[in-house]
């Protein structure tokens, strides 16, 4: 990674052009679709975005036309990763034959959960392991949103979707929430982080960071989802600060290996008592509606031992805030 910290000014992001363009078909309050934009606002130069099939590619692609201002492939489901790997193994042979000269090229790859934690671990596993240099890019809204809102090892235990519906037998999903960031430190990758979109500054931040490790790295970003959630369109963001505030979703970093809270999350740590209860952010989202109803009231009261017990855990495994 750079040894120099990316000087961030807010103005020059504000007046740089869209490279994920308006005009595409995302849902009111997409999540995902406010991500990309700012997410490419933090590009340094020259940039190739290849894209798993998922939410995010079918509503900036759809034929004739397209989002992208930057190169971009689509790419199947499961191999984002393999083709990022493609891209650079490419761009590496061109550069020795000298049909590239100086100019760098970054290579962004996106998913969404289900391209990444499920159909697309192993290409992503792979890439990594083999030390292609790219950016991968995760945008979590918890769900195959795409394809019908089933359940991923994404979605967290509690939620109701289409494959997990809420019952009088089963309360929504029973399983936990994969690891994923752990699973990515396990690689003993340079550049883990995650963030959310409501804490802008802190997530371009991290896309720069990502793009600048000279190997791969992964960014995973919450991105909520009102269709999915069933939530209003007018609080997509709300929704993603609440996640940090309730330490659903902390947000941290790890350059290699060396994991630290970012600033949202650094201060609920000092002040323990700004932590807000997980009820805060549950409430509103249909999918969770059936947890305030007398039979599965106890259901949220283990969502928030759930919730501590992960939080206790990250703060030890990171630098003291």
């Amino acid at each position: 990674m750079s040894t120099q910290e990316w000087k961030f000014n807010a103005k020059d992001i504000a007046n740089k052009p869209d490279l994920f363009l308006s005009g595409h078909r995302a849902c009111a309050g997409c999540g995902p679709a406010s991500a990309l934009r700012l997410i490419m606002k933090a590009t340094r130069g020259p940039t190739i975005v290849t894209q798993a099939t998922g939410c995010m590619e079918i509503v900036g692609s759809i034929y004739p036309y397209t989002s992208w201002a930057v190169p971009w492939l689509h790419t199947a489901f499961e191999n984002a990763a393999a083709n990022a790997s493609g891209i650079d193994a490419a761009i590496k042979i061109m550069r020795k034959k000298g049909k590239i000269k100086d100019e760098h090229i970054d290579i962004i790859a996106l998913a969404g959960d289900g391209g990444t934690y499920d159909i697309g671990l192993q290409a992503l596993s792979g890439a990594v392991e083999r030390g292609h240099d790219f950016l991968f890019i995760l945008y979590d809204n918890e769900g195959y949103m795409n394809t019908g809102i089933q359940r991923s090892s994404s979605t967290p235990p509690g939620a109701a979707t289409t494959t997990t519906p809420a019952g009088k037998v089963i309360p929504g999903k029973i399983e936990q929430k994969k690891p994923i960031t752990e699973i990515m430190l396990a690689h003993n990758m340079q550049y883990v982080a995650t963030a959310t979109p409501y804490y802008w500054k802190d997530m371009l931040t991290k896309v720069r960071k990502g793009l600048e490790v000279e190997g791969p790295a992964f960014l995973h970003v919450f991105a909520p989802c009102p269709r999915g959630w069933r939530t209003e369109p007018a609080k997509t963001m709300e929704y993603s600060k609440l996640s940090v505030e309730t330490c659903v979703f902390p947000v941290w970093e790890a350059v290699n290996g060396k994991r630290t809270l970012s600033t949202p999350s650094k201060l609920i740590a000092l002040a323990p008592q700004k932590k807000k209860p997980v009820t805060a952010y549950l409430e509103g989202q249909g999918r969770f509606r059936h947890l305030f109803t007398p039979q599965n009231e106890h259901l949220i009261g283990e969502m928030q031992k759930l919730t501590d017990s992960q939080w206790q855990r990250l703060n030890q495994k990171c630098e003291p805030a």
